[in-house]
């Protein structure tokens, strides 16, 4: 608690994302614009996150810190296992087409088709320290933020003392950390190029009695957060609370078997079947968020999927189809017309006396 004490002194810019603080350099920005997380829970007190973080800004380097309740296991993830999820989750797409015509239809105009201890806490000691493609990865016993504070320093950053302050609970709660410097590689003597665009995924592996998604960290962002949050679980998953923000919305819920998956990192996950929930929550108020997300078992395993729908103007072929049941009456109307007409005038035609010229009557 001292070394936190001590650490509010540094008041370099720190960025929180849902998984953690975003450190930079002072005078540097980096913008966490898309963070997608998967959770994959074995039910045996093993527990995976994998992430994929999307910044912007002129920060040629940073640091993320995430706190983790046990020691945990960091490994490159599968760029790939993101986009076979969309490819799951994506909605159903559905085209409502209607008979009458509507206002911008008329006659047959295009359809528009878009549609987060005591002092008799144990010392705290660097664990270990790798290097997985652009990432300088710490692994950080429990207990000690100065420890975290220390590792930042060597590399150019310091903790800011909002973040030392939202890291106290985990302290007290004897979590660990992961801290990662984010560093893409430039030219020899070079600045590098800045951290722009999707990094590489990264997966923890760490034991717990339950599984959790580490938000706390968040209330110190400065902008509206957004949890893309996709569980892989034995039955349909659930957040505990809202811890601060807007209801929890389930997108997808299905479970997933690996005869429908092709062969890729997602099939792995999945084993021999696994339900896949997709949940999303906005914090329009970060400061507010007060807890880490517990993730419980849903009340049902019922499925769900999203249905996307769009309406179109029925045809039949190029043509509209309430023209031709329209106008066919109206044809027929007409050519019976006419033929009554006809009939008509070949009657009167052949009525006697109706026949013209001067002749006289027989004598």
């Amino acid at each position: 608690m001292l070394a936190l004490t001590q650490l509010t002194a540094l008041a370099w810019p720190a960025h929180a994302c849902g998984c953690g603080a975003m450190v930079t350099a002072d005078g540097s920005e980096l913008l966490v614009t898309e963070e997608t997380s998967v959770v994959v829970w074995d039910g045996d007190g093993t527990q995976q996150i994998v992430m994929r973080l999307t910044v912007d800004g002129d920060a040629a380097a940073a640091a993320w810190v995430m706190p983790v309740p046990g020691r945990a296991e960091v490994t490159l993830a599968e760029p790939e296992l993101f986009t076979e999820l969309d490819a799951v989750v994506a909605p159903e797409r559905r085209v409502d087409r209607y008979f009458w015509p509507r206002p911008g239809d008329w006659p047959r105009a295009e359809q528009d088709t878009a549609g987060s201890s005591e002092g008799s806490a144990p010392p705290v000691e660097v664990v270990s320290q790798d290097r997985l493609g652009p990432f300088d990865v710490s692994r950080l016993a429990a207990g000690d933020p100065a420890a975290l504070a220390r590792w930042l320093e060597n590399h150019g950053f310091a903790l800011s003392g909002s973040l030392a302050g939202a890291l106290e609970p985990y302290v007290a709660a004897g979590w660990e950390y992961v801290a990662v410097r984010l560093a893409p590689e430039g030219e020899a003597g070079g600045r590098g190029p800045v951290l722009s665009g999707p990094l590489e995924p990264l997966r923890l592996t760490f034991a717990t009695e339950r599984p959790v998604y580490p938000m706390r960290l968040s209330r110190l962002a400065d902008t509206q957060q957004f949890l893309r949050l996709f569980v892989l679980a034995d039955h349909r998953t659930t957040t505990e609370g809202t811890i601060g923000g807007d209801p929890v919305d389930v997108v997808f819920a299905g479970r997933l078997t690996p005869d429908e998956l092709p062969r890729g990192a997602l099939r792995q996950l999945v084993g021999e079947g696994r339900f896949l929930t997709l949940l999303h929550q906005d914090f329009p108020d970060p400061g507010r968020i007060d807890g880490d997300h517990h993730l419980v078992k849903a009340g049902s395993d019922e499925e769900f999927r999203r249905v996307e729908s769009r309406e179109e103007l029925l045809t039949w072929g190029p043509v509209p189809a309430w023209q031709p049941v329209v106008g066919a009456p109206v044809a027929l109307a007409v050519v019976a017309a006419f033929a009554v007409a006809r009939v008509r005038r070949r009657r009167s035609e052949t009525r006697p006396g109706a026949a013209t010229g001067a002749q006289g009557e027989p004598g």
